[in-house]
């Protein structure tokens, strides 16, 4: 195994998140979660892409082993991806973002396009449920959910807080998606999307899947901006149901770059 090779904690802030770096050699990959998930879902990706790639992923703030803290705002995942990056030395990664972590990778594009080569969107898109409605729309969800949290913490699908901080994130998250288009239509590197087909928790009759037509004329707009596949699992599942996916298009995002730079 390579000297670089890490697992362990990665100070930031008030907190320290559980950071896996496999090492080597390879072109830089790092993964973005979603909102209340760990690191675990990325293991079918990173064992279809194999050895050649270097896999950076990590547990956000009181997701998986890393540390809580006292602000589990958007704008503190953007400082703890810079803290993972600064911390093991990664140089123009491609970024991975599923749910989550694809309006994460979407936004630190926007800001640093000059840090990364590109990022693979898995089934984020700029829609978001806003207002007064939405947000007690999703308050009622997670005070519905508040029993379960604790248990799904446990799997790698809540994070340890209470229901009205798992509301929080959602309500903030929602409002940074639906503003998300004008960030979207600037972007100047290759982002490539991998959409699911199905609804998730909390949506259903396609509701999901009505959603992700707002990409069409955003992709229209701009050329770095496409979809690599569609695929027939649903939002919660892609991951684990059509991971070949994921990693095909990680493979074919980095051989354009590599046929552009060329």
């Amino acid at each position: 195994m390579s000297q670089n090779t890490f697992t362990g904690l990665v100070p930031v802030d008030d907190t320290a998140l559980y950071v896996t770096d496999t090492g080597g050699p390879g072109r830089p990959i790092v993964y973005l979660n979603g909102a209340y998930a760990d690191q675990s879902h990325w293991r079918r990706v990173i064992a279809g892409l194999g050895d050649g790639y270097r896999h950076i992923a990590y547990d956000e703030r009181a997701r998986g082993k890393s540390k809580r803290s006292a602000d589990y705002s958007f704008e503190g995942a953007v400082r703890d991806l810079d803290a993972v990056l600064t911390a093991r030395g990664v140089d123009r990664p491609l970024l991975v973002g599923w749910s989550y972590g694809g309006i994460l990778a979407w936004h630190w594009a926007d800001r640093h396009p000059d840090r990364m080569v590109g990022a693979v969107i898995v089934d984020a898109f700029p829609v978001g449920i806003t207002g007064e409605e939405g947000r007690a729309q999703i308050r009622k969800l997670f005070r519905k959910m508040r029993f379960f949290l604790p248990i799904a913490a446990r799997f790698g699908l809540g994070a340890r807080m209470s229901a009205d901080q798992h509301a929080d994130i959602n309500i903030e998250l929602n409002e940074i998606a639906a503003g998300s288009k004008p960030v979207l239509e600037r972007l100047t590197v290759p982002v490539w999307f991998v959409l699911a087909s199905g609804d998730s928790l909390g949506t259903s009759g396609g509701e999901m899947d009505e959603g992700r037509k707002v990409l069409d004329p955003i992709l229209a707009a701009n050329p770095n901006l496409q979809v690599s596949t569609k695929v027939a699992s649903n939002h919660s599942k892609i991951l684990s149901k059509d991971s070949p996916a994921v990693a095909q298009t990680v493979r074919d995002l980095y051989a354009t770059v590599d046929a552009t730079v060329e």
